[in-house]
């Protein structure tokens, strides 16, 4: 499956923001959860050119926030659309986003942050090469939470 990436418009950050919604515990991801997130999320200029929208044959099926943290380093946050979780399709989904990083920004280094809980993210970021650096507790969505830092290296060689 071929996916496309292009900056995420106005419309598409608002179908995001309030159609998606996630069942049970991944509910958390939900954008309208968090109310300084979801502020954010709708603002292009806060956006700007930094949040992809993932499409494949025209159809948004996901998408990515990249940050460029240090020279050779890019944390990456990404949502893909609730009802394609779950089904097998997350390691595609997840190395198109590895290949377009690549291609793109070219980095060392790719970090992201995945709430502790969320073992099935884990376990697909772990069979793509991240590896887990450490946690930290964050306010969000009403409470303060677990997440897991991790990061995926490209050899030197690479």
């Amino acid at each position: 499956m071929m996916h496309q990436f292009a900056v995420l418009t106005q419309q598409q950050a608002e179908t995001i923001a309030f159609t998606w919604h996630y069942e049970g515990v991944y509910a958390f991801y939900d954008i309208e959860a968090d109310e300084d997130d979801l502020v954010e999320f709708l603002d292009a200029e806060q956006r700007g050119e930094s949040v992809f929208a993932i499409t494949s044959d025209s159809d948004l099926i996901g998408f990515v926030s990249v940050a460029r943290t240090e020279a050779e380093t890019v944390d990456i946050g990404l949502g893909m659309r609730p009802d394609l979780t779950g089904n097998g399709g997350g390691r595609a989904f997840l190395s198109s986003i590895l290949d377009f990083i690549d291609a793109t920004y070219a980095p060392r280094r790719i970090t992201l942050a995945v709430a502790a809980f969320n073992e099935r993210a884990i376990r697909l970021y772990e069979a793509c090469g991240f590896k887990q650096t450490g946690s930290f507790q964050q306010p969000t969505n009403g409470s303060v939470y677990d997440f897991i830092r991790m990061e995926h290296q490209k050899s030197p060689q690479n």
